[in-house]
């Protein structure tokens, strides 16, 4: 078992190399340094450097080329640290790839199984965003009652109860993408509720494939404008 104290000196690495990487220090594309001249540069062990840098790799953010060297693959959002500590970026990415799987599936589901009040809630929730949007507000819970809507048009308890469950990590990933959409422009911030219209689209044409496809699109989405492509 890791000490406390080495898991530590991971997470600094890690987050420092992360944050040179969002400060464009390091461009997608960019070839990081060697083992050996980021334990000089961190004052850390090279098995530090090595799990800081698997971490990097599993999140996406850089790759290793046999023989070449460690590359950066992706930047995330250079605004990311006004709004969120780079160390939880890991977390995010990761319930953000939960719920592409949950997600879709209950949408899928809802397009068959969902009543005319549930998707008469649905369009309610969607409907909030349209004025979220105008107020030019975050809007985090309104999104969340949207998604939350979806899974409830399901009629499966399973996936309303994973989904609801997630409601604390999702909260922040969605005030986190929201609070960016606010900082880029009202084109992004349209964007993102086409994207939930696709999806309510879907569920009143009763297109399971479509409902399924248009919510996994929405998710995937906004996992890459956070950490690019």
């Amino acid at each position: 078992m890791r000490s406390s104290s080495g898991t530590g000196l991971v997470d600094r690495v890690y987050r420092e190399i992360l944050a040179s990487i969002v400060a464009g220090e390091f461009k997608e594309g960019d070839q990081l340094p060697t083992e050996q001249a980021l334990t000089e540069r961190f004052a850390a062990s090279r098995p530090t450097i090595r799990e800081a840098l698997s971490r990097l790799r599993a999140d996406g953010i850089t790759s290793t080329r046999r023989g070449a060297g460690t590359f950066v693959t992706r930047r995330p959002d250079p605004d990311l640290p006004r709004f969120a500590p780079l160390e939880t970026l890991s977390d995010l990415q990761r319930c953000y790839d939960f719920r592409i799987v949950v997600e879709s599936g209950a949408a899928a589901l809802a397009a068959t199984m969902a009543t005319e009040a549930e998707l008469a809630e649905v369009q309610r929730c969607y409907d909030r965003l349209d004025s979220v949007i105008r107020e030019q507000a975050v809007g985090a819970g309104e999104d969340f009652d949207f998604h939350l809507a979806v899974a409830r048009a399901s009629r499966n308890q399973f996936f309303i109860s994973a989904i609801a469950s997630m409601q604390p990590q999702v909260l922040v990933s969605m005030n986190l993408m929201r609070s960016l959409s606010l900082i880029k422009s009202m084109e992004r911030q349209h964007l993102v509720q086409a994207e939930h219209a696709l999806v309510l689209d879907a569920l009143r044409r009763k297109d399971a494939a479509g409902a399924g496809s248009a919510m996994r699109l929405h998710l995937e989405n906004a996992r890459n404008r956070m950490f690019g492509q």
